[in-house]
């Protein structure tokens, strides 16, 4: 074949090839507890671009904003939930293209600040805030609160909100329930007991069933979020931590923090089917948009696991921050 003609057909093929390979474009942000930083993790890279200094005191999650300019994190404390330590009383705005600070909001006292959402439908941001016992809306454009929904329970640490933004699931850590909430009319609708303790809380992609971990056992509580009960448990190799869903619906992934692997549930078959071992600590798994790669944060490794969602395999480990825990995909 004509060398010119070659060239043109591997110009068509091309793009299309490096489409398909390329992950969805993005950043991926990561909260590092030890170094008080927030980290940027360029994904074709897989490498942590920056360190955003969040002004000397923790932040231990992090969201993105819907147009994937601008990071929130709340400044939880020193601390662990539950524990003694300062009480964070702030939330930052961080600008991911200057890399700087361009915001603060002040909950006025100290109320521990821990998970941030954006509704999915009014755009709002809720944040956590364990010590009020409940979840403060905020709007993100002019960084002042426009309502609060109580939890009717201690140590509202993580939360959900589902597709159509009208409920939200608390995992409350210390009670061992989950609080169900209705975020228009801001009320309790019900609680739910589950454990002595559970940590962490995600939804499946059709909201018909909530996850949660059983911190003192080996096991996965599975709630069914229209009966606003639990449905069934779930056998872990290890206790569990956070949950995240592959958009496809089929899988959910869950890091065994003690047992530094991640476990990876079939949702039609309702129990483990792979496990992954990855660095020491899991603690927060994060589903690239596209489906095909997953990502955890391990703690007391300051590393970012990256797993391909295809094979089940560990691709690359990240160097990220000390404490490296929240996690979240800023769209660009």
């Amino acid at each position: 074949m004509d060398l010119r003609k070659i060239a043109v057909l591997a110009l068509a093929i091309m793009p299309a090839f490096t489409a398909d390979l390329m992950p969805s474009k993005g950043w991926v942000l990561v909260a590092n507890k030890g170094d008080h930083t927030l980290g940027i993790i360029d994904p074709v890279s897989g490498a942590q671009v920056a360190a955003i200094d969040e002004g000397g005191v923790t932040g231990h999650e992090v969201i993105a904003s819907p147009d994937g300019r601008t990071a929130y994190v709340p400044i939880y404390g020193n601390s662990g939930v539950g524990k003694p330590g300062t009480d964070g009383t702030k939330m930052v705005a961080i600008d991911l293209a200057s890399h700087k600070i361009t915001g603060e909001f002040d909950f006025g006292h100290g109320v521990r600040p821990h998970c941030p959402h954006f509704g999915p439908k009014n755009g709002l941001l809720y944040v956590s805030t364990e010590l009020d016992k409940a979840i403060a809306i905020i709007d993100p454009h002019t960084m002042k609160e426009v309502g609060k929904v109580p939890t009717g329970q201690a140590e509202s640490h993580m939360f959900a909100i589902t597709r159509d933004g009208k409920r939200a699931y608390t995992a409350n850590v210390g009670p061992g329930t989950v609080s169900v909430l209705d975020l228009d009319a801001r009320k309790v609708i019900t609680i739910i007991p589950i454990a002595k303790q559970t940590q962490r809380i995600s939804l499946s992609v059709d909201d018909k069933l909530a996850f949660t971990s059983d911190v003192d056992a080996p096991r996965l509580a599975v709630i069914d979020t229209a009966a606003n009960k639990l449905k069934q448990w779930v056998d872990l190799p290890g206790e569990g931590y956070g949950t995240a869903v592959t958009p496809d619906g089929k899988w959910l992934l869950v890091p065994i923090t003690k047992g530094n692997m991640v476990a990876v549930v079939d949702l039609g078959a309702m129990k483990v089917t792979h496990t992954i071992t990855v660095p020491a600590a899991p603690q927060e798994m994060l589903v690239r948009p596209d489906g095909r790669t997953a990502y955890v944060s391990c703690d007391s490794s300051a590393k970012v696991a990256e797993i391909s969602l295809s094979d089940w395999k560990v691709t690359r480990l990240i160097d990220a921050g000390k404490g490296a825990d929240g996690l979240a995909w800023a769209a660009q």
